[in-house]
């Protein structure tokens, strides 16, 4: 039924304009704001809606992953942006938040909505 439809993936956050400042200036995202929805432009042509839901809860779990090709450079630019890393125990990040015990190396944070996404590097 849908195999030749366009889909694309969104989520929500309490403040538009608060996630167009954090997507666009501080994470660097190509963005728009069209009929009032913003749009993040992704690498590989995966635009993601971004929509203002009024009784917003932030999602528990990662809604987004950033794979980069260096996580310590990666964290360190988040860093001096003003990012702070998550830390969840008994996951065994080291002192800059990045969890380097099995699978991928990857770091937490938050979008000003409290939704988590992360920074990856496989090996």
């Amino acid at each position: 039924m849908f195999e030749d439809t366009t889909a694309f993936s969104g989520f929500a956050v309490d403040h538009l304009e608060a996630a167009r400042k954090f997507y666009g200036e501080t994470l660097g995202l190509a963005t728009t704001v069209e009929h009032g929805l913003l749009w993040l432009h992704l690498a590989g042509g995966r635009d993601t809606l971004v929509y203002a839901k009024p009784d917003h809860v932030p999602a528990n779990y990662t809604i987004l992953n950033f794979q980069v090709d260096d996580i310590d450079a990666a964290v360190d630019e988040l860093i001096s942006r003003g990012v702070q890393l998550e830390r969840y125990e008994g996951l065994g990040q080291d002192d800059k938040g990045i969890n380097r015990a099995g699978g991928p190396f990857i770091a937490w944070f938050k979008d000003p909505a409290g939704n988590i996404l992360a920074v990856l590097q496989a090996r």
